[in-house]
Protein backbone atom coordinates (compact mmCIF):
# COMPACT_ATOMS: atom_id res chain seq x y z
CA UNK A 1 0.00 0.00 0.00
CA UNK A 2 2.64 2.19 0.61
CA UNK A 3 4.27 1.44 -2.65
CA UNK A 4 1.12 2.11 -4.51
CA UNK A 5 0.73 5.63 -2.38
CA UNK A 6 4.16 6.56 -3.34
CA UNK A 7 3.69 5.85 -7.23
CA UNK A 8 0.29 7.46 -7.08
CA UNK A 9 1.83 10.72 -5.96
CA UNK A 10 4.37 10.49 -8.07
CA UNK A 11 1.85 10.32 -10.76
CA UNK A 12 0.40 13.55 -9.38
CA UNK A 13 3.50 15.53 -9.30
CA UNK A 14 4.58 14.87 -12.48
CA UNK A 15 1.22 15.75 -13.90
CA UNK A 16 1.14 19.09 -11.88
CA UNK A 17 4.69 20.24 -12.18
CA UNK A 18 3.84 19.44 -16.65
CA UNK A 19 0.90 21.46 -16.12
CA UNK A 20 2.56 24.14 -14.53
CA UNK A 21 5.43 24.35 -16.76
CA UNK A 22 2.67 24.65 -19.62
CA UNK A 23 1.38 27.79 -17.77
CA UNK A 24 4.59 29.24 -17.13
CA UNK A 25 5.45 28.70 -21.23
CA UNK A 26 2.11 29.77 -22.35
CA UNK A 27 0.50 32.20 -20.40
CA UNK A 28 4.14 33.69 -18.39
CA UNK A 29 6.13 36.92 -18.97
CA UNK A 30 8.52 37.56 -21.39
CA UNK A 31 10.17 36.66 -24.67
CA UNK A 32 9.62 32.99 -25.54
CA UNK A 33 13.34 32.53 -24.74
CA UNK A 34 12.45 33.41 -20.77
CA UNK A 35 9.07 31.54 -20.69
CA UNK A 36 11.00 28.41 -21.86
CA UNK A 37 14.07 29.10 -19.11
CA UNK A 38 10.89 29.14 -16.22
CA UNK A 39 9.22 26.08 -17.55
CA UNK A 40 12.63 23.84 -17.92
CA UNK A 41 13.44 25.21 -14.61
CA UNK A 42 10.46 24.41 -12.98
CA UNK A 43 10.53 20.94 -14.26
CA UNK A 44 14.67 20.41 -13.51
CA UNK A 45 14.30 22.51 -9.71
CA UNK A 46 10.73 20.00 -9.20
CA UNK A 47 12.41 16.26 -10.23
CA UNK A 48 15.87 17.74 -8.64
CA UNK A 49 14.08 18.54 -4.97
CA UNK A 50 12.31 15.08 -4.87
CA UNK A 51 15.56 13.12 -5.78
CA UNK A 52 17.54 14.87 -3.39
CA UNK A 53 16.52 16.62 -0.56
CA UNK A 54 15.91 13.80 2.37
CA UNK A 55 12.75 15.23 3.84
CA UNK A 56 10.35 14.11 0.93
CA UNK A 57 6.97 15.41 3.32
CA UNK A 58 8.57 18.58 3.36
CA UNK A 59 9.48 18.46 -0.03
CA UNK A 60 5.82 17.40 -1.33
CA UNK A 61 4.56 20.61 0.63
CA UNK A 62 6.86 23.39 -0.33
CA UNK A 63 5.46 21.92 -4.32
CA UNK A 64 2.09 22.06 -3.14
CA UNK A 65 2.53 25.78 -2.13
CA UNK A 66 4.13 26.75 -5.60
CA UNK A 67 1.24 24.86 -7.43
CA UNK A 68 -1.36 26.32 -5.14
CA UNK A 69 0.22 30.01 -6.23
CA UNK A 70 -0.09 28.58 -9.61
CA UNK A 71 -3.11 27.69 -9.72
CA UNK A 72 -4.11 30.54 -8.33
CA UNK A 73 -2.98 32.86 -10.78
CA UNK A 74 -4.26 30.67 -13.63
CA UNK A 75 -7.65 31.53 -12.12
CA UNK A 76 -7.15 35.42 -11.87
CA UNK A 77 -6.67 35.55 -15.46
CA UNK A 78 -9.37 37.64 -17.27
CA UNK A 79 -10.41 37.51 -20.48
CA UNK A 80 -11.44 40.40 -22.76
CA UNK A 81 -13.17 41.95 -25.61
CA UNK A 82 -10.70 44.89 -25.66
CA UNK A 83 -7.73 43.73 -27.78
CA UNK A 84 -6.30 44.24 -31.07
CA UNK A 85 -7.64 41.51 -32.49
CA UNK A 86 -7.42 39.63 -36.19
CA UNK A 87 -9.83 41.71 -38.17
CA UNK A 88 -11.83 38.00 -39.44
CA UNK A 89 -12.64 38.26 -34.86
CA UNK A 90 -12.81 41.97 -34.64
CA UNK A 91 -16.18 42.61 -33.94
CA UNK A 92 -18.31 41.25 -31.05
CA UNK A 93 -21.39 40.93 -32.33
CA UNK A 94 -24.92 41.29 -30.32
CA UNK A 95 -28.93 40.82 -30.93
CA UNK A 96 -32.05 42.64 -30.64
CA UNK A 97 -35.32 41.43 -30.64
CA UNK A 98 -38.60 43.61 -31.62
CA UNK A 99 -41.32 40.73 -31.15
CA UNK A 100 -40.10 38.08 -33.98
CA UNK A 101 -37.59 40.40 -35.43
CA UNK A 102 -34.21 39.70 -34.28
CA UNK A 103 -31.61 42.22 -35.82
CA UNK A 104 -27.91 40.96 -35.80
CA UNK A 105 -25.50 43.52 -35.14
CA UNK A 106 -21.93 42.49 -36.80
CA UNK A 107 -22.50 39.78 -39.22
CA UNK A 108 -19.53 39.35 -41.26
CA UNK A 109 -20.02 39.03 -45.25
CA UNK A 110 -15.88 39.75 -46.07
CA UNK A 111 -15.65 39.85 -49.70
CA UNK A 112 -12.28 37.18 -50.32
CA UNK A 113 -9.58 38.15 -53.01
CA UNK A 114 -6.93 35.47 -51.40
CA UNK A 115 -7.19 33.95 -47.22
CA UNK A 116 -5.68 37.12 -46.17
CA UNK A 117 -6.52 39.42 -48.93
CA UNK A 118 -10.26 40.72 -48.34
CA UNK A 119 -12.69 43.42 -47.83
CA UNK A 120 -13.89 43.07 -44.21
CA UNK A 121 -17.39 43.72 -44.29
CA UNK A 122 -19.88 43.74 -40.98
CA UNK A 123 -23.28 44.39 -41.36
CA UNK A 124 -26.40 44.20 -39.51
CA UNK A 125 -29.07 42.33 -40.69
CA UNK A 126 -32.56 41.18 -39.87
CA UNK A 127 -34.18 37.75 -39.33
CA UNK A 128 -37.90 36.87 -39.18
CA UNK A 129 -37.92 34.26 -36.53
CA UNK A 130 -41.53 33.53 -37.90
CA UNK A 131 -40.08 32.08 -40.90
CA UNK A 132 -37.07 30.47 -38.98
CA UNK A 133 -38.19 26.74 -40.25
CA UNK A 134 -34.45 24.35 -40.41
CA UNK A 135 -30.98 23.94 -39.35
CA UNK A 136 -27.88 22.55 -40.56
CA UNK A 137 -25.14 20.64 -39.27
CA UNK A 138 -21.33 22.05 -41.29
CA UNK A 139 -18.37 20.11 -40.67
CA UNK A 140 -15.24 21.56 -41.71
CA UNK A 141 -12.16 19.02 -42.18
CA UNK A 142 -8.56 20.12 -42.29
CA UNK A 143 -6.48 17.67 -40.96
CA UNK A 144 -8.01 14.02 -40.86
CA UNK A 145 -11.31 12.19 -40.26
CA UNK A 146 -10.81 12.97 -36.12
CA UNK A 147 -10.66 16.71 -35.77
CA UNK A 148 -13.24 18.66 -37.21
CA UNK A 149 -14.92 22.40 -36.85
CA UNK A 150 -18.04 22.12 -36.36
CA UNK A 151 -20.82 25.54 -37.48
CA UNK A 152 -24.65 25.37 -37.37
CA UNK A 153 -26.11 27.44 -40.06
CA UNK A 154 -29.74 28.73 -39.32
CA UNK A 155 -32.25 28.71 -42.10
CA UNK A 156 -35.39 31.44 -42.54
CA UNK A 157 -37.45 30.06 -45.60
CA UNK A 158 -34.82 28.01 -47.57
CA UNK A 159 -33.60 31.57 -49.36
CA UNK A 160 -32.18 33.25 -46.09
CA UNK A 161 -29.28 31.43 -43.86
CA UNK A 162 -27.41 32.68 -41.19
CA UNK A 163 -24.31 30.70 -39.91
CA UNK A 164 -23.11 30.75 -36.13
CA UNK A 165 -19.35 30.00 -35.82
CA UNK A 166 -17.84 29.14 -32.14
CA UNK A 167 -14.11 30.13 -32.52
CA UNK A 168 -10.89 31.41 -31.05
CA UNK A 169 -10.93 35.25 -30.76
CA UNK A 170 -6.65 35.54 -31.96
CA UNK A 171 -4.92 38.88 -31.35
CA UNK A 172 -2.62 39.85 -34.51
CA UNK A 173 0.02 38.69 -33.07
CA UNK A 174 -1.17 35.66 -32.38
CA UNK A 175 -1.75 32.02 -33.60
CA UNK A 176 -3.18 28.95 -32.77
CA UNK A 177 -1.87 26.08 -30.47
CA UNK A 178 -3.94 23.09 -29.37
CA UNK A 179 -1.67 23.30 -26.07
CA UNK A 180 -2.11 26.42 -25.41
CA UNK A 181 -6.16 26.69 -25.77
CA UNK A 182 -5.33 25.12 -22.22
CA UNK A 183 -4.07 28.08 -21.05
CA UNK A 184 -6.55 30.76 -21.22
CA UNK A 185 -4.66 32.28 -24.24
CA UNK A 186 -7.32 32.91 -26.31
CA UNK A 187 -10.87 34.39 -25.84
CA UNK A 188 -13.82 32.84 -27.30
CA UNK A 189 -15.56 34.32 -29.70
CA UNK A 190 -19.46 33.52 -31.53
CA UNK A 191 -18.54 34.69 -35.55
CA UNK A 192 -21.81 35.43 -37.10
CA UNK A 193 -21.81 35.49 -40.51
CA UNK A 194 -23.05 35.07 -44.03
CA UNK A 195 -22.81 31.43 -45.80
CA UNK A 196 -20.72 32.68 -48.81
CA UNK A 197 -17.96 33.84 -46.03
CA UNK A 198 -18.00 31.25 -43.79
CA UNK A 199 -18.11 28.10 -46.05
CA UNK A 200 -16.87 30.26 -49.36
CA UNK A 201 -13.48 31.28 -47.51
CA UNK A 202 -12.76 27.56 -46.75
CA UNK A 203 -13.78 25.46 -49.90
CA UNK A 204 -12.32 28.41 -52.62
CA UNK A 205 -9.55 30.67 -50.94
CA UNK A 206 -7.79 28.95 -48.19
CA UNK A 207 -4.87 26.93 -48.85
CA UNK A 208 -4.48 23.92 -48.64
CA UNK A 209 -7.98 24.08 -49.10
CA UNK A 210 -10.57 22.26 -46.61
CA UNK A 211 -13.65 20.03 -47.05
CA UNK A 212 -17.31 21.31 -45.89
CA UNK A 213 -20.00 18.86 -45.19
CA UNK A 214 -23.12 20.58 -44.64
CA UNK A 215 -25.86 18.12 -43.60
CA UNK A 216 -29.24 18.74 -43.09
CA UNK A 217 -31.13 18.34 -39.72
CA UNK A 218 -34.55 16.79 -39.89
CA UNK A 219 -35.33 19.41 -36.91
CA UNK A 220 -38.76 20.21 -36.03
CA UNK A 221 -39.38 24.00 -35.78
CA UNK A 222 -39.87 24.51 -32.09
CA UNK A 223 -36.30 22.69 -31.59
CA UNK A 224 -34.82 25.15 -33.82
CA UNK A 225 -36.27 28.41 -32.20
CA UNK A 226 -35.23 27.22 -28.76
CA UNK A 227 -31.66 26.48 -30.02
CA UNK A 228 -31.41 29.81 -32.25
CA UNK A 229 -32.64 31.99 -29.29
CA UNK A 230 -30.14 30.47 -26.74
CA UNK A 231 -27.61 31.17 -29.42
CA UNK A 232 -28.65 35.00 -29.17
CA UNK A 233 -28.67 34.98 -25.69
CA UNK A 234 -25.42 33.59 -25.01
CA UNK A 235 -23.80 35.86 -27.63
CA UNK A 236 -25.20 39.34 -25.82
CA UNK A 237 -24.04 37.68 -22.66
CA UNK A 238 -21.00 37.59 -23.56
CA UNK A 239 -20.53 40.91 -24.86
CA UNK A 240 -20.48 42.15 -21.47
CA UNK A 241 -18.65 38.97 -19.73
CA UNK A 242 -16.48 37.46 -22.47
CA UNK A 243 -15.41 33.85 -22.08
CA UNK A 244 -11.74 31.89 -22.79
CA UNK A 245 -11.60 29.39 -25.14
CA UNK A 246 -10.78 25.91 -23.99
CA UNK A 247 -9.29 23.16 -26.16
CA UNK A 248 -10.82 20.53 -24.62
CA UNK A 249 -14.38 21.78 -22.71
CA UNK A 250 -15.42 25.11 -24.32
CA UNK A 251 -14.80 25.19 -28.32
CA UNK A 252 -16.82 24.68 -31.46
CA UNK A 253 -18.59 21.47 -30.52
CA UNK A 254 -19.13 21.61 -26.93
CA UNK A 255 -20.70 25.17 -27.52
CA UNK A 256 -23.17 23.60 -29.98
CA UNK A 257 -24.00 20.56 -27.52
CA UNK A 258 -24.38 22.76 -24.58
CA UNK A 259 -26.90 25.10 -27.13
CA UNK A 260 -28.79 21.65 -27.96
CA UNK A 261 -29.79 21.02 -24.19
CA UNK A 262 -32.13 23.59 -24.43
CA UNK A 263 -34.55 20.85 -25.90
CA UNK A 264 -36.42 17.87 -23.87
CA UNK A 265 -34.55 15.23 -26.06
CA UNK A 266 -30.67 16.07 -25.37
CA UNK A 267 -28.01 14.72 -26.86
CA UNK A 268 -26.26 12.34 -24.91
CA UNK A 269 -22.31 12.82 -23.85
CA UNK A 270 -19.99 10.90 -25.68
CA UNK A 271 -16.47 11.02 -26.25
CA UNK A 272 -17.21 11.67 -30.00
CA UNK A 273 -18.03 15.42 -29.30
CA UNK A 274 -14.67 15.88 -27.86
CA UNK A 275 -13.29 14.18 -31.29
CA UNK A 276 -15.05 16.70 -33.38
CA UNK A 277 -14.69 14.89 -36.77
CA UNK A 278 -17.00 12.03 -35.70
CA UNK A 279 -20.06 14.28 -34.49
CA UNK A 280 -21.76 13.95 -37.84
CA UNK A 281 -21.31 10.02 -37.52
CA UNK A 282 -22.77 10.16 -34.15
CA UNK A 283 -25.99 12.17 -34.62
CA UNK A 284 -26.63 9.54 -37.84
CA UNK A 285 -26.35 7.15 -35.03
CA UNK A 286 -28.74 8.85 -32.84
CA UNK A 287 -31.11 9.06 -35.36
CA UNK A 288 -30.50 13.23 -35.81
CA UNK A 289 -29.38 12.97 -39.32
CA UNK A 290 -31.16 11.13 -42.74
CA UNK A 291 -31.12 7.72 -41.36
CA UNK A 292 -32.34 6.63 -44.83
CA UNK A 293 -29.24 6.80 -46.14
CA UNK A 294 -26.12 4.27 -44.48
CA UNK A 295 -23.36 7.53 -42.95
CA UNK A 296 -20.84 6.85 -45.96
CA UNK A 297 -23.38 7.88 -48.69
CA UNK A 298 -25.18 10.57 -46.60
CA UNK A 299 -21.24 11.96 -46.08
CA UNK A 300 -20.16 11.50 -49.44
CA UNK A 301 -23.70 13.42 -50.56
CA UNK A 302 -22.90 16.09 -48.38
CA UNK A 303 -19.73 17.46 -49.58
CA UNK A 304 -20.09 21.27 -51.10
CA UNK A 305 -16.76 22.33 -52.31
CA UNK A 306 -17.35 21.94 -55.60
CA UNK A 307 -20.81 23.51 -55.74
CA UNK A 308 -19.73 26.17 -53.37
CA UNK A 309 -16.27 27.16 -55.52
CA UNK A 310 -18.85 27.46 -58.51
CA UNK A 311 -20.86 29.44 -56.86
CA UNK A 312 -18.46 31.84 -55.75
CA UNK A 313 -20.69 35.17 -54.53
CA UNK A 314 -23.76 34.31 -56.27
CA UNK A 315 -26.62 35.83 -54.55
CA UNK A 316 -28.46 32.00 -54.61
CA UNK A 317 -24.95 31.02 -52.40
CA UNK A 318 -26.95 28.63 -49.74
CA UNK A 319 -29.71 27.66 -52.47
CA UNK A 320 -27.56 26.30 -54.69
CA UNK A 321 -25.01 24.52 -52.22
CA UNK A 322 -28.45 22.77 -51.08
CA UNK A 323 -29.66 21.37 -54.52
CA UNK A 324 -28.38 18.27 -54.17
CA UNK A 325 -28.10 17.93 -50.60
CA UNK A 326 -30.67 14.65 -49.25
CA UNK A 327 -33.92 16.16 -47.45
CA UNK A 328 -34.49 14.68 -44.13
CA UNK A 329 -38.16 13.43 -43.32
CA UNK A 330 -39.58 15.82 -41.29
CA UNK A 331 -39.96 15.12 -37.62
CA UNK A 332 -43.31 15.05 -35.38
CA UNK A 333 -44.42 17.37 -33.16
CA UNK A 334 -41.81 18.89 -30.38
CA UNK A 335 -42.51 16.76 -27.08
Amino acid sequence: MKTAACVLTGFVVAGAAVWAAGLLYYAGWGPEWLRTALALGLLVLTALAFAVLPRRRRTLIGFGAVFAGLLVWFFSLSPSNDRDWQPEVAVTPWASQDGDMITIHGVRNFVYRTETDFEPRWETRRYDLSRLDSADLIAVYWAGKAIAHIMVSFGFGDEDYVTMSIETRKERSESYSALGGFFRQYELVYVVGDERDLIGVRTTYRRPQEDVYVYRLPAQRERVHRVFLDYVRTMNNMRERPRFYNTLLTNCTTGIFMHARVNPDRIPLSWKILLSGYVPAYMHELGRLDTRLPFAELERRSLVNSVAHAAGRDPGFSRRIREALPVPPAVGAAR
